[in-house]
Parts: structure tokens; sequence; C-alpha cells
């Protein structure tokens, strides 16, 4: 069997009519008649019964179409791999990004990875406007309609100027901060995304769309700010311990799982696994 029968045979499966079958693949109707014969011929039953009004699919027929959907597909995903030769990963800060690529560069060489760092208003980095291929960055946020897998847990703190009041607690709850200004997101950035780093609640204070813009904001305003514990901020900012705030994800997302992004996925997964 080839690969160009069983396209035809699939074709005329789903159309149940020689001729839409003919005019979808763009043929003629008599050679893929021709070729649906030899192909049960070869098979040695029949796969349709055919009839004025079109045709219909035996037991075997049935059965062939399930298979042949499950081998073109295969096909594809072959095809796809060795053509492809470039991945864009959308990056929302570090977050190892060095070993995932080292751990890229082994298992696919001959990829060109073309990288966009994004700021802090779409955590997905472009995924869903189909500006990268995955994203390599940090959660919560709407998974809806993306695929997702969680690389570690980060526990989250408040990011205050050292010489703050509450700089020296050993940590902290979202209440203790209840009443002062925290830097916020623009609108319509992602809610599940605004609301965890606005501690749940909403908020007021200047808005800021990258890191840069959150340390200064600290450091010149006073605002309250979130960020991952063990990030160096410098020496005029601490980050004190949220007690009552769940740890934030690092994560990778993608929508399509096409071979070549199951392998970054995967060279992702392992780096962080040795770490």
């Amino acid at each position: 069997m080839e690969l160009r029968t069983l396209r035809y045979f699939v074709a005329v499966a789903e159309e149940l009519h020689f001729g839409r079958a003919a005019r979808r693949l763009h043929l003629s109707q008599p050679p893929l008649s021709r070729a649906i014969k030899q192909l049960e011929n070869d098979l040695g039953t029949a796969l349709l019964h055919r009839s004025p009004a079109g045709v219909a699919l035996t037991d075997a027929g049935h059965l062939l179409l399930h298979e042949a959907r499950a081998l073109l597909d295969h096909a594809g995903r072959i095809r796809a791999k060795i053509a492809r030769t470039t991945i864009t990963v959308g990056v929302l800060g570090d977050h190892g990004a060095a070993r995932v690529a080292a751990a890229f560069r082994r298992r696919r060489p001959d990829v060109e990875v073309r990288v966009r760092e994004t700021d802090l208003t779409d955590p997905t980095c472009g995924l869903r406007t189909g500006q990268v291929d995955v994203a390599l960055t940090r959660g919560p946020f709407d998974e809806s309609g993306l695929r997702t897998r969680i690389l570690r847990h980060d526990p989250v703190g408040a990011v205050l100027r050292a010489d703050d009041p509450l700089a020296s607690s050993r940590h902290l709850t979202t209440a203790d901060l209840a009443d002062r200004d925290w830097f916020r997101f623009p609108e319509g950035t992602d809610p599940v995304w605004r609301d965890y780093w606005n501690g749940g609640a909403p908020r007021g204070g200047p808005t800021v769309r990258a890191v840069q813009e959150c340390v200064q904001s600290v450091l010149w305003n006073g605002s309250v700010g979130l960020a991952p514990l063990g990030h160096d901020l410098g020496d005029e900012l601490v980050v004190v311990p949220l007690a009552d705030l769940p740890p934030s994800p690092v994560l990778i997302a993608w929508r399509e799982d096409d071979p070549l992004t199951r392998d970054f996925v995967e060279a992702a997964t392992q780096a962080y696994a040795l770490r």
C-alpha cells in the first residue's frame, strides 16, 4: 500500500462519493476509481459498497479508514520533523533558560532556535497570537486551549525597600500589606495572572509592564510588589516570604503538539529533572 493510495481511500471514505472525493483530490474520477479497485484487489476484500447514490463502507473499509488515518498522521509528523528547522521560543524571565537551551541543543543540534523575550503583560509570551511555538514562562494564567507542563514551583514574597518597616519581618501575609500601593499590570492583562500578582485582591498603585519598572516602582514610590524568593534584586530591596500565597509554577506551554515542539518540551523537562 502506498501513502498516496491511502490518501485516495480516506478521501472517498470521508466523502462517501467518488465525484466529491475526486474534486477534493484535484483528480479526475476514473483514475481514482481504478486506484481504489486496485487497493481492494491487493487486500483481497471489498472496502466499499457502490451504488448510484454513492458509496458506503464495508466492515473492512471502516477498519482501514481508522488505520489509514493513523498511518497518514504519523507520516505527516515524520515529514514535519524532518522539514522543520526552526522553533520560536517565548521567554518570560530567566527560569533556567541556559539549561534548557543546552539540553535542546544536545537533542536537536540541527534546529535554529529563535527567542522572543516578552514583558509582564503576556505570560504566554505570544503563544496565543502565534508569535511563538512554545513558551518558557511562569504561572498561574488562563491555560484554556493550551498544553502545559510544570517544571518547578517557586515560593513568592513581597518586594519591599530595605528601609521599609516590614522589611525585617520573617514572613508576611497579604493582609499585612492591604493598605499599601501595589504595582499593577495594564488593563487587558490575563485576569488569572493579574489577580495572582495582586495578591488576590484589587489594588491601587502604579502600572508596570517590565521587571525593571517593578523594581523602580518599589525604589522610588515604596510600592509593594511580588517576586519569587531567591531572586537577587540588589541591596536596596528585600523579598519577604508571603505565608498565604501559593507558589508560582515555572512551566512550559505550547499549542501545537508537533514533533519538534515535543522535543523541546522533553528537553526542558529533562533539564529541570537533572537540576
